[in-house]
């Protein structure tokens, strides 16, 4: 066997022979129900709930379960325009670059350095001769470097580097999601105070009636004068509260129209229907929650990549391998510089091993391995945090469902009780004072009512972000697709 071919070999079997040093990756544990409990149960007021898989999962567009044609054609402006998700699809697109950085470092680097220049020695330098002349330079170079990944250092980057470009799609999905909810609950709050508004204007309306009426008792001789100062009073409360609604709806209008990418004036949102009771939303089973939520999906990425990094920094523990070669032509004039005697070359490998670094590598290292435990810690917390938020928003659906109906049960009494008193006053048979009384009371229950109905349509937006909307792990892109 000649040298080359041996040299060959050796570098072949360098080149096969490498090994990563990085530990291999596990998933870490999450922090799911413990063993006394059931596996498919969410936990309740009155114990545990079991989850019942349903037909109705949730889909993308999860908002459509509302059934609400406005709410759909707000929601689909927000791909196209809302600034925040703009900036974290362009973080995505930065960690793909990132990706294509990492794995140039798997092939080798080329490079040339043309020069010209005109070279004269001093006549006084050390050993000169009598004759000194000026020269000419001309150089051709070509250099050539390759690092052997013998212990993994290369592709640990490039596996890093597709674990935050993953990560990073699941901040874009996380980011999708909070925007697509945040419209959603403004939504609600606006159609809310619609809802309040059409109220209190029919409270204004009673209250002139009511006003109407004391004061054709009062002409009459049949009521004090006081009853009339006592009912302009209740209408005066009513049109204040009447005009300061539209504040509250105009702030929801205005954050409505920046989510979607608007100037807050150059949204107008006409009033609705009244807002109906929430659907049901299919909460799934615990189990599922890791794969459909966004946020810990990320988390679970960063800690593969953590672990990527820990073999990154024990990889500098160990030797480099580079293989070197420089070639090219050099000549004394111009004419003489591109021919074949004025080639030049050189070439082989270089090893290079740090003996000394005062800990600064063991501190690497042990850098690496923290941020580990961090990333693991991270994705555990974000684990326990969806599990608390789909459980608080299952309380209080379920809690408001049933408070919804003895609340309508009090304001049918309330309503009743305002008739009552009425007619008992335009008989002559109380004080205006019961009728205040009574219309102060109808009035609470039935805005009370309405607050109720905005809280569950809230909870079910809150519970539906809780459970990742319509997002699965199945939609983050593959680490084999990343290049």
């Amino acid at each position: 066997m000649t040298r080359s071919h041996l040299l060959v070999a050796c570098c072949a079997s360098v080149l096969l022979g490498g090994c990563r040093v990085a530990p291999p990756y596990v998933a870490p544990s999450a922090p799911i129900p413990a063993a006394n409990t059931p596996a498919d149960a969410y936990k309740e007021i009155d114990g545990w709930k079991t989850a019942q898989p349903s037909a109705e999962t949730l889909r993308g567009k999860w908002w459509e379960i509302f059934g609400d044609g406005q709410l759909n054609a707000l929601e689909e402006q927000v791909n196209v325009a809302n600034q925040d998700l703009k900036a974290a699809e362009a973080r995505f697109r930065q960690a793909r670059a990132m990706i294509r950085l990492n794995r140039a470092s798997e092939f080798p680097t080329i490079s040339v350095a043309p020069g010209i220049a005109s070279l004269r020695n001093s006549n006084r330098r050390p050993y000169a001769g009598a004759n000194q002349t000026a020269t000419g330079d001309f150089v051709l170079p070509f250099d050539f470097s390759y690092e052997v990944d013998l212990w993994g250092r290369i592709r640990g980057s490039v596996a890093a580097s597709r674990q935050e470009a993953q990560a990073t799609a699941a901040d874009v999905e996380s980011v999708r999601l909070s925007i697509h909810a945040e419209v959603a609950f403004d939504y609600f709050e606006m159609r809310s105070a619609d809802d309040q508004k059409r109220l209190l204007d029919r409270i204004v309306q009673s209250y002139r009636e009511a006003l109407t009426l004391t004061t054709n008792r009062f002409e009459e001789g049949a009521a004090p004068k006081s009853d009339v100062a006592q009912a302009k009073t209740q209408l005066d409360s009513a049109l204040v509260a009447d005009t300061d609604i539209a504040v509250q709806r105009a702030q929801y209008e205005h954050a409505i129209g920046v989510l979607t990418g608007q100037a807050p004036s150059a949204l107008s949102v006409p009033e609705a229907a009244p807002n109906r009771p929430p659907p049901a939303i299919p909460a799934g089973l615990p189990s599922q929650l890791l794969e459909r939520r966004p946020d810990i999906a990320a988390a679970e990425r960063r800690v593969a990549e953590a672990n990527e990094q820990i073999g990154i920094a024990r990889a500098a523990f160990y030797p480099a391998l580079v293989l070197g070669a420089t070639a090219g032509l050099e000549g004394h004039s111009i004419t003489s510089w591109l021919t074949w005697p004025s080639r030049f070359w050189a070439v082989g490998p270089a090893m290079a091993e740090t003996l000394f670094d005062a800990g600064r590598r063991r501190a690497a290292s042990e850098s690496a391995v923290a941020n580990y435990d961090a990333a693991v810690a991270a994705y555990r917390q974000a684990v326990l945090t969806a599990f608390q938020q789909v459980e608080d928003n299952l309380v209080v659906l379920r809690v408001l469902e049933r408070e919804a109906g003895q609340q309508q049960e009090a304001t049918a009494s309330a309503r009743e009780s305002l008739e009552l008193a009425t007619n008992r006053y335009r008989e002559g048979a109380d004080p205006y004072l019961q009728v205040l009384s009574a219309q102060t009371i109808a009035l609470a229950n039935e805005r009370n009512d309405l607050d109720i109905l905005r809280r569950r349509l809230d909870a079910s937006v809150l519970l539906i972000k809780a459970l990742g909307g319509g997002w699965t792990t199945a939609s983050l892109p593959k680490a084999a697709d990343l290049r």
